[in-house]
């Protein structure tokens, strides 16, 4: 990292465990700056070198057997130091570069702190135990003592073993088990951005994983066609209230970050609101938080499995919960029924292009690396923001597993693959027919439906995707909202 980025507006800063990978684009230089004073710097410096020296010692404390405390340490100085580079930038005549290099300087030590390492997991007996059993702890091991909990209960108690939630699990362990395996190997792509938020939150992981799984499968660009989108499903009314909408032309509903905090927050005023009541937050989560408060209000005491309140509620969401509440019980114990997730380095870092190419593009050069089906979703997934098909200017910055920067050298830079990827993302369909009579529409226009897309209402009238966006002035992503107008005019027909 040679230069300070900054993260998506809105979202606090990683911890050193991926802080390369909190990023989302180049930042902007800023437009102007307020001259400061040669002692105010100096102070800037100073509080600076304080934070790195908290942050040393946070990772020492961390290595030295408290991982907890030196963690939440390190992470607070993190902070501190993310919060001094952005003043230095908007002090005129602060050296913000040379902060900058204190900070490349202490990122060397971030696997110390995220326990993430194979090394710390055998130097740490305690790590051991059943709730090693989920790949994911194994990779963060001090994450273990709070993956379970859920109002300091363990989750695996309140999970009602029925009949229901054993034939939910068995859906997921015969048709569903494709969706449930790809959910998970996504979602250790973006477990640096999602995690933290539910730990902060004092959520359990199985119950983020379980309601990603279910709701979007792992993709971040996921939209029902009632209009919910995202990884965690979020209508656009319920989003604005919990800071997710339309911000710069973009759907942050599309953020896993933003996403994430969202519903820790959504979960956690439903539990104040329901007894912390475990189904009926999920039920609500699914059926309606308005439907379900009635119906615990006019049933006081009564379970969500209560035939008063089970049958009163609709058919989607009496299954929705079952889905939930098993999928998280296999998170915690694939093991017990033959379920193995795929182990994924989900460590990210930033890949600043060398030259212009779009994910698409990238996706085939860079190949299959040690991912079975290819680094697309992930790339989509890290980087939301940008459609596939975009062409990307040299410098711009993505998101990536850090397997992918070896395979970008050696395959998108240059050479033979490099040439045919290129090739190939340049290829175009030939037209199924003679084009007609009229063959270019002049003034025509389209109203946007929920579920539409660019590239689909596009395809549809016979032209690409940039063209539409040209001609209405859009950028990328290209999101639209339901009742919006396009003009289409250069398709055709």
């Amino acid at each position: 990292m040679r230069r300070f980025l900054r993260c998506v507006p809105g979202l606090p800063s990683a911890l050193a465990v991926v802080a390369l990978a909190c990023v989302p684009a180049v930042m902007a230089a800023p437009s102007s700056a307020d001259p400061g004073t040669e002692a105010e710097q100096e102070s800037l410096y100073v509080d600076f070198e304080a934070a790195a020296k908290a942050y040393r010692d946070g990772v020492a404390q961390a290595a030295g057997g408290e991982r907890r405390p030196g963690k939440r340490a390190a992470q607070r100085a993190m902070d501190r130091m993310f919060d001094l580079v952005e003043r230095c930038r908007r002090i005129e005549g602060c050296e913000a570069d040379r902060l900058v290099s204190r900070f490349d300087a202490l990122l060397g030590a971030r696997t110390s702190v995220a326990g993430e390492g194979a090394n710390e997991a055998e130097a740490d007996p305690a790590a051991a135990g059943p709730a090693q059993a989920s790949p994911v702890v194994e990779a963060f091991p001090n994450a273990a003592d709070t993956l379970n909990q859920l109002n300091g209960r363990d989750l695996r108690e309140l999970i009602v073993q029925n009949e229901a939630v054993r034939a939910a699990m068995a859906e997921w362990l015969t048709a569903l088990r494709p969706q449930l395996i790809n959910a998970h190997e996504q979602y250790q792509y973006m477990r640096f951005l999602m995690w933290p938020e539910y730990e902060r939150a004092g959520l359990p992981e199985a119950l983020l994983f379980a309601i990603m799984a279910r709701e979007s499968g792992g993709r971040v660009h996921a939209i029902s066609p009632a209009g919910a989108a995202g990884l965690m499903q979020f209508m656009p009314a319920t989003g604005r209230r919990f800071g997710l909408g339309w911000q710069d032309g973009y759907d942050t509903r599309f953020e896993p970050q933003l996403a994430s905090r969202a519903s820790t927050q959504y979960l956690n005023e439903r539990f104040a609101e329901l007894g912390h009541n475990l189904e009926l937050a999920l039920a609500a989560y699914n059926g309606g938080e308005g439907r379900v408060g009635r119906l615990a209000r006019q049933n006081p005491g009564k379970s969500f499995w209560d035939p008063a309140v089970y049958n009163a509620l609709p058919k989607e969401t009496r299954d929705y919960v079952p889905y939930i509440l098993s999928a998280a019980w296999l998170f915690l114990h694939p093991e017990e029924y033959g379920l193995e997730f795929p182990s994924v380095n989900g460590a990210a870092t930033v890949l600043a292009l060398k030259q212009p190419a779009s994910i698409n593009q990238l996706t085939i050069c860079i190949g299959n690396g040690e991912s079975r089906y290819g680094y697309f979703r992930a790339l989509r997934n890290l980087n939301p923001r940008w459609l596939p098909e975009a062409v990307l200017p040299a410098g711009t910055e993505l998101r990536v597993p850090v397997v992918v920067m070896p395979l970008y050298d050696a395959g998108c830079v240059s050479g033979s693959r490099a040439e045919r990827a290129l090739a190939l993302v340049n290829a175009r369909k030939p037209e199924a027919g003679p084009a007609p009579r009229e063959a270019v529409a002049t003034g025509s226009r389209y109203t946007v439906r929920r579920g539409d897309t660019l590239s689909g209402i596009a395809r549809r009238h016979g032209c690409s995707a940039q063209t539409v966006a040209r001609v209405n002035g859009l950028r990328s992503p290209y999101a639209l909202r339901p009742g919006q107008r396009l003009s289409l005019s250069g398709c055709r027909g």
